[in-house]
């Protein structure tokens, strides 16, 4: 909108200068039109000399003022014999040849009288002539000029009219996502941008396509994967124990960790497709307290780890948040994971919910260096700890957060301590309710603030 302002009022501005310099030039045409009329009347003023004023006598009309004509009577020899008061003593111009000439305080005519006997010189005052240039082109310009604020206005309010239905559209476009690819419904708008709207419902319509493939892929490939690797563990485990001889449990336990192996990373594989595909997205309400001792209690019974995990849930019965619960349990369960695997043997991994609308994970380790904190979120970025891993965890953990609306902060060492890693899950939309002793009490939170519902 300024760009079409700016042209407009550039236009206008533009055109005000071509109109001044047009005015000026069509001035000055007549005002010289003017002069060279005025000198032809004045032939009849020859006639009308005196033998006296002829003889050397320089006759003066009477006084006039300063805005009108001046006159000068000569003769060829460059004697004037008749003047208007005010015109010089002296000649208009030396050279006595027809046409127009200008001097500092007049604008000349000089004409020839019939007969060639006397010239006509005829002088306009420059001041009397840029005074009528001047007011001629405000004239011209200042009802331009006055125009300028109701075009300016004027502009906005059409340009700002016509533009309402591209914002809607922009409204409309920009809550879509990959929990909502519903077409964008008739905004009434212009024939201009109702390609526009049919393209981007088109595009909608292949996205939601693309997406929904991309799911029911993900659902079909976890369950293909997950029952033939674990068929294929079940087997060599039951082979370990069948066997006697001396090599057979070491190369059996070697199959086994890489059947391990690979069912971790296919797993992780598939949570990061869900987790870029905007499952998170969705608008369900769950518990995260539920979530979190079910996912501690798994987590205690897989190997290798067998880690003791404690839940703490800062005197609340629940947290109730907003998105999709199998995304928040993917997202829970790798940064349980990661602390389990890459947290100092022995020690207890504290899961801490509080009603501030933050959850803390927190295991003891070496310090994590800044330079790694920073980029524990890229995919396949690990620390320096020597257990296996996919470094997919946490970069599935910050996609699901992101689009949850929540964020995730590392930060090791601990305070007032040597070593430990806490990774923070900062919720957005959250509801905690204290326990019943605490009843009274009822925090509800966005963007991490705590409050009383209306």
């Amino acid at each position: 909108m300024a760009g079409v302002l700016a042209v407009v009022l550039g236009c206008l501005l533009m055109l005000g200068v071509l109109v001044a310099g047009f005015t000026r030039y069509e001035v000055t045409e007549r005002l010289d039109n003017s002069l060279q009329e005025v000198a032809e009347r004045l032939e009849f003023v020859i006639s009308a000399l005196s033998p006296r004023q002829q003889a050397g006598d320089v006759a003066r009309l009477p006084e006039v003022g300063p805005r009108t004509l001046a006159y000068q009577i000569m003769t060829p020899d460059g004697r004037i014999v008749l003047r208007t008061q005010n015109a010089p003593a002296d000649p208009f111009v030396l050279t006595l040849r027809p046409g127009f000439y200008d001097r500092p305080r007049f604008r000349v005519y000089v004409a020839i009288a019939p007969g060639g006997g006397h010239y006509i010189l005829v002088g306009e005052p420059t001041f009397h002539r840029r005074e009528a240039e001047r007011r001629a082109m405000l004239i011209s310009i200042l009802p331009m000029l006055v125009f300028l604020p109701c075009v300016w206005l004027l502009v906005r309010w059409v340009v700002r009219r016509a533009l309402r239905p591209l914002t809607d559209l922009q409204a409309e476009i920009r809550v879509r996502g990959g929990g909502n690819l519903a077409p964008i419904p008739s905004l009434n708008l212009p024939d201009e941008l109702s390609a526009i709207h049919a393209a981007v419902n088109s595009l909608l319509d292949r996205l939601n396509k693309a997406l929904s493939s991309e799911r029911a892929f993900a659902a079909n490939a976890a369950h293909e994967l997950r029952n033939p690797i674990a068929a294929l563990l079940a087997q060599a485990q039951m082979l370990r124990e069948q066997l006697h001889e001396p090599e057979a449990p070491g190369r059996l336990a070697t199959i086994v960790a890489q059947i391990r192996r690979l069912g971790r990373m296919t797993e992780k594989l598939l949570q990061l497709s869900r987790a870029t595909s905007g499952a998170a997205m969705a608008d369900d309400r769950f518990d995260l307290i539920a979530v979190a001792q079910i996912l501690a209690e798994e987590v205690q019974d897989t190997p290798p780890a067998f880690r003791d995990v404690v839940v703490s849930c800062d005197g609340l019965e629940a947290l109730f948040v907003q998105g999709d619960m199998d995304a928040a349990g993917i997202l829970l369960r790798n940064l349980i994971e990661n602390a389990a695997n890459h947290g100092t043997p022995g020690t207890v991994i504290m899961v801490a919910l509080s009603r501030h609308g933050h959850v803390d994970i927190v295991n003891d380790c070496p310090p994590l260096p800044p330079g790694v904190l920073s980029r524990l979120t890229e995919p396949f970025v690990r620390g320096d700890s020597p257990a296996e891993g996919s470094g997919l965890g946490l970069a599935i953990a910050a996609s699901i957060a992101g689009q949850m609306g929540a964020r995730l902060d590392f930060l090791s060492p601990l305070p007032g301590r040597v070593g430990g890693f806490r990774v923070r899950v900062v919720l957005a939309r959250y509801v905690a309710v204290p326990a019943a002793r605490d009843a009274d009490r009822l925090a509800v939170g966005t963007g991490g603030s705590t409050g009383r519902p209306s």
